[in-house]
């Protein structure tokens, strides 16, 4: 399994001050201690909206980093292309992906394509005009335009949130997708992804108790190999990548509580590895959004908004480490 990491600093329409590179470089260099490592960054389609949190039209200038850098030193470029318009816009989501895939081609090893289509809340893809469209045309479009220009090697999927059953659940968007013929989706996929965020928004049960941490991690996953992924066509030789996970530190959690869940998450996720089918995990994210926040997106960094390692920071360190040396045994 690989490991990688969100170097920004923005969760939803929270951001803290500009990034600060060379902090990124050596905190992102400590955590992959010169192992292959990847590297999630967000880009954004609004139509002819406008977003006043979000500069979308610099995402297509620069991420959060020099280009060079997400290629040098074993690194890897997992990049998002998010679907927000008012209003339903194939025509105009497919020329996003020509640009998107114009300018971040060659530095990508992964290309996700939507961002949540199962999850219709605000700010989220799901909740988007047309999204549906979006994701089942956009997948085998975003494979035709890499084949023509040689990228074969980049990885094409999208990403589901967990279960969400507190939300009424998810069954209308893999019916959806059950009704989809396999040639005209699903086999174009190369990974489904999953986002985790278990004790982020919701009262958890007690460690080692049902319906704590560690069981509703495992229960998202085994939903969506057992469940979902079936439905869709979708065969499990295709793996799953955990794309985003993360443990909030603010009151009224602590530091100490968040590198408790983010160990017995990544604990359960390494332990259904092969079971699973599970090739990737990226942790959301380096850097809070606003530590001084108390709203759960603020504070799911594994440093604070100044750059202050967490406890979390060496947890994660630990356990890569860790995972390393367990595969060189094996």
């Amino acid at each position: 399994m690989k490991f990688g990491i969100y170097p920004g600093g923005r969760a939803g329409t929270m951001c803290s001050s500009p990034a600060d590179q060379p902090a990124i470089r050596r905190l992102v260099d400590e955590l992959a201690a010169g192992r292959p490592f990847v590297i999630r960054e967000y880009v954004h389609y609004f139509g002819d909206e406008a977003a006043p949190w979000l500069d979308a039209a610099r995402e297509l200038e620069q991420l959060t980093m020099p280009d060079g850098w997400y290629t040098e030193g074993g690194r890897e470029l997992d990049l998002v292309v998010s679907y927000l318009p008012g209003t339903a816009d194939l025509a105009g989501w497919l020329a996003f992906l020509d640009q998107v895939i114009d300018r971040y081609g060659h530095l990508a090893r992964y290309l996700q394509v939507t961002l949540e289509p199962n999850f219709p809340i605000p700010l989220i893809d799901g909740s988007s005009p047309g999204v549906l469209d979006a994701l089942t045309r956009g997948i085998p479009y975003a494979r035709a335009v890499l084949d023509s220009r040689g990228r074969h090697d980049v990885r094409i999927g999208f990403s589901v949130a967990e279960p969400a059953e507190w939300l009424g659940g998810d069954d209308a968007f893999w019916r959806h997708l059950a009704g989809v013929p396999e040639r005209e989706f699903a086999a174009h996929l190369d990974y489904v992804g999953l986002a985790l965020y278990p004790d982020a928004f919701s009262p958890v049960a007690p460690r080692g108790t049902p319906g704590d941490v560690a069981s509703l991690t495992a229960h998202a996953v085994r939903h969506l190999r057992d469940r979902c992924l079936p439905l869709a066509h979708v065969l499990s030789t295709v793996p799953i990548h955990i794309v985003e996970n993360g443990s909030p530190s603010g009151a009224p959690r602590t530091e100490d509580g968040q590198s408790q869940s983010v160990s017995d998450m990544i604990r359960t996720i390494v332990e259904l590895e092969t079971s699973a089918n599970i090739a990737l995990y990226e942790l959301f994210s380096l850097r809070d959004a606003d530590s001084g926040s108390p709203k759960p997106l603020g504070s799911l960094g594994l440093v604070t908004d100044g750059y202050r390692p967490k406890s979390a920071f060496t947890v994660y360190r630990d356990l890569i480490r860790e995972a390393g040396l367990s595969a060189t045994r094996q």
